[in-house]
């Protein structure tokens, strides 16, 4: 029987990834699949750069400015980031994004 899964993002506990940015997992599959709040503080920036592997990334920016390394995202933005292509997430305002990763 598939049952629906849920969760409220305030309650899941926020896991550093780098300083001034982190993620709330709400939900995740065996095989990697999963759904990610990411909140990235004024001033953030990823440490390195992201790269897209094994499979494609999917964000919605929830509130603030986000911003790739090449350009601004402001809220309300959807950016489909495909298998292979990279990126530098940071924010120089903060914003929150809501992230799928549909492959694992």
């Amino acid at each position: 029987m598939n049952e629906i899964t849920w969760v409220k993002a305030e309650q899941v506990p926020a896991q550093p990834i780098f300083p001034g940015i982190q993620a709330r997992t709400l939900w995740q599959t065996a095989n990697g699949r999963k759904a990610v709040i990411l909140e990235i503080a004024p001033g953030a920036k990823w440490e390195g750069v992201d790269v897209h592997e094994p499979g494609s990334e999917e964000a919605f920016v929830l509130s603030g400015v986000f911003n790739d390394g090449t350009r601004d995202y402001p809220a309300g933005t959807f950016i489909h980031n495909p298998i292979g292509s990279t990126h530098i997430p940071q924010s120089e305002t903060g914003c929150t994004l809501f992230v799928f990763y549909p492959e694992g």
